[in-house]
């Protein structure tokens, strides 16, 4: 075992700081949501995001059931937290 351990050492740190970094963007989106309904074009600018990596985060959201559709503004759609924005 220690050396199954010694040899998957860095795929372990990768893999934990993958996990982190994840969450931290997970985390800024809903701190944007939490303040009402966006567009991924709004939450990309206030959050420092790129809008793709927003975009992939939020349809991984819509999905689960942690997000919803709140209308539209132009052609984007607003998005807002599925529990009325008191969810964490």
């Amino acid at each position: 075992m220690k050396v199954l351990r010694k040899t998957r050492k860095e795929l372990i740190k990768k893999a934990s700081a993958l996990v982190k970094e994840q969450k931290e963007s997970l985390k800024a989106i809903k701190a944007q949501l939490e303040q009402g309904a966006k567009t991924v074009p709004e939450v990309s600018e206030a959050a420092g995001m790129p809008a793709d990596q927003v975009l992939w985060f939020m349809s991984a959201m819509k999905k689960y059931g942690e997000i919803i559709e709140a209308g539209k503004d132009g052609s984007f759609y607003r998005y807002a937290l599925a529990g009325g924005g008191s969810e964490k």
